[in-house]
């Protein structure tokens, strides 16, 4: 019996990819009874550059992925800081509102010029069903068209004199329906005053410290994201996009990370790229594509790790195809393709697979190696091993003859030969 060449490409090694750096964490926001109401995310990241679209699309992605599994309390809002320009974007097309708390920032000295152009991208997201959380600084006369779309007014006691305190209390009372948040709480006599003047809603470390949240996300190769994002603006066939999500691991797992959210509330788990590309639309596909390259800019670019994984995807297909069904092939992919999550991720493979939802098959597949799917992933291991016992053990169970395999294995190598070319 002849084992086929190793899976990994010539002189490469597997090693671990890096993960999104970005530095996201969550702080709490409390009621009067201490119980948790709400959570704010917001960027940790330690760059001099003021917030803007890259520090966005972690924030937004954080808040797609993490909506039901990482932050406890999967039905409490998530206040996100999203700067004019991403507003005007149209990245949070992607985005549930029913979830998501925008907290609008002030204009500054230009407030005066710009209120009543931004006027228009406002009303169009509360119009959608976002939330709409401003800062003191909206009960200014500059800002009084944008008043009445206010669901909260967040008061940093940190700027706000204690002196002025109970005057912008009173005033936002007397002029909104707005909630009042008070952040920066951070003693049991700020927290007394604020009572005192009415305020329910409360932000700070009197309460909760902010921590981290580990916002998993795969950087992709920037090229198979940019040609993803040709084929989505030529409006490609599903096929011909299909085809390029196969290419990249990072790619693989973003898009199911994604389409499995909570954050785009659907009503069916998806278990193929092919159901993806159609029910999340060109449209919605070519915003995440657009955000997921901007998003790499945070991590390194995938080492060959990712190309293993991927002929694996590939040689599990292949010899699916002629043990299976289509859809049983398309499941095949997703587990050869994620059979290296823990390593990219640098966590467990249970842990990891809490971040995407996949079929039972597939999460048993990837955890014990049980079922039709286990097998094959155990007989592509072992034909990268060359583990003589184990790929004859897994080769009789799957009913695959050595010609099979060799003929799958080359075509996968081929496949990813083209593929880096």
């Amino acid at each position: 019996m002849t084992l086929p060449l190793p899976l990994t490409p010539a002189s490469a090694s597997i090693a671990p990819v890096s993960a999104s750096g970005a530095m996201i964490a969550r702080q709490a926001i409390v009621n009067l009874e201490g119980e948790v109401i709400a959570y704010e995310l917001f960027s940790r990241s330690r760059s001099p550059a003021p917030q803007g679209a890259p520090q966005d699309v972690s924030l937004i992605f954080a808040a797609l992925a993490h909506a039901s599994d990482e932050i406890p309390g999967s039905l409490r809002p998530l206040f996100v800081k999203c700067s004019h320009e991403s507003m005007a974007s149209g990245q949070l097309e992607l985005v549930s509102p029913e979830r998501v708390v925008l907290e609008v920032e002030s204009l500054g000295s230009s407030a005066n010029s710009e209120v009543q152009a931004r006027l228009p991208i406002l009303r169009a997201l509360r119009l959608r069903g976002f939330r709409l959380a401003f800062t003191h600084q909206v009960l200014e006369s500059a800002y009084a068209p944008w008043l009445s779309l206010a669901d909260y007014i967040k008061l940093n006691l940190d700027v706000l004199p204690a002196g002025q305190l109970a005057v912008v209390v009173g005033y936002a009372q007397r002029h909104t329906a707005a909630q009042i948040v008070a952040e920066r709480v951070d003693s049991a006599q700020q927290y007394a005053q604020l009572q005192s003047l009415g305020i329910r809603c409360f932000q700070g470390f009197q309460f909760a410290r902010p921590a981290p949240v580990q916002a998993r996300m795969l950087a992709p190769a920037q090229g198979y994201t940019i040609q993803l994002i040709n084929l989505l603006r030529l409006q490609a066939k599903p096929e011909a996009i299909e085809e390029v999500l196969k290419k990249d691991a990072g790619l693989s797992f973003n898009l199911m990370r994604l389409i499995n959210s909570a954050g785009l509330a659907l009503a069916r788990e998806i278990t193929s790229f092919r159901q993806a590309v159609l029910l999340l639309g060109l449209k919605k596909l070519f915003r995440w594509a657009a955000l997921l390259l901007m998003a790499s800019k945070f991590g390194d670019l995938p080492s060959s790790v990712g190309q293993t994984a991927v002929v694996r995807g590939r040689l599990m297909e292949l010899l699916a195809l002629q043990l299976l069904g289509e859809e049983e092939a398309d499941q095949a992919f997703v587990v050869g393709v994620f059979s290296l999550l823990d390593v990219m991720l640098r966590i467990p493979m249970e842990a990891a697979l809490q971040l995407v939802q996949v079929p039972d098959a597939v999460r048993t597949a990837l955890l014990q190696r049980e079922g039709v799917l286990g097998e094959l992933l155990t007989l592509v291991q072992a034909c990268e091993d060359r583990s003589q016992h184990l790929h004859h053990r897994s080769a009789t169970l799957a009913r695959l003859s050595d010609t099979q395999i060799n003929q799958a294995h080359l075509q996968a190598l081929a496949w990813m030969d083209n593929l880096a070319a």
